[in-house]
């Protein structure tokens, strides 16, 4: 069975994503955490999930420095389009560690700032693997119904600790040549390499 990357956020989405590929699919995880500017209480949800979906691995990448990053050095208004490229090119890497040849999001057309078409886009041209976003055209009801079914919705439900250092005004359009601007403004290779340094790796 080939393998694929789920980038797994502890929202309602990622979880159902994974659920709805980990059939067709060797899943690995990966979860970007914000400790210390959350609380242990992240990272639990994170091991619940992986445990009831049945996800054999799953890297626990520290991602603070990388996000501040982002904050001191690009424009905030693009702040969740680069933290989707930036989490998902670190995801390229740990993929290219795992001999996986895809990544896996619960990206939702048009449900928040990132995931509007004109982002969708911008985010992907950044990209070399090829991305499967099982929820693309979900409404959040039957994405709500699915968490329910496989009893990933009450762990998932609750605050997006996503948004933490995020703008209040978020740009919803966005092209590659801007953003890749924003994107040289920062050492990429080695803020990467600190935080998958720093993961922990844990294997069921």
């Amino acid at each position: 069975m080939e393998k694929g990357i789920a980038l797994l956020s502890g929202g309602i989405d990622s979880p159902v994503a994974i659920h709805l590929m980990k059939d067709r699919l060797d899943v690995v995880a990966v979860h970007f955490h914000q400790l210390p500017l959350t609380d242990e209480k992240e990272v639990e949800k994170v091991k619940d999930l992986v445990k009831l979906l049945g996800v054999k691995k799953v890297y626990l990448i520290p991602f603070v420095d990388v996000l501040k990053a982002l904050v001191e050095k690009c424009n905030h208004g693009n702040y969740f389009i680069l933290g989707k490229i930036v989490m998902m090119k670190c995801s390229e890497i740990i993929a290219n560690r795992e001999g996986a040849k895809f990544l896996i999001t619960g990206e939702n057309l048009a449900q928040v700032s990132s995931q509007t078409l004109s982002n969708l886009k911008t985010i992907t041209s950044f990209l070399d693997l090829e991305i499967f976003r099982p929820v693309l055209t979900y409404d959040k009801q039957e994405i709500i119904k699915v968490a329910k079914d496989i009893n990933t919705y009450e762990i998932s439900k609750g605050p997006e600790i996503c948004n933490l250092l995020g703008p209040k005004s978020p740009k919803t359009k966005s092209n590659k040549e801007k953003i890749a601007m924003e994107l040289e403004k920062l050492d990429l290779a080695a803020l990467f390499n600190d935080a998958i340094s720093k993961a922990d790796i844990i294997e069921v």
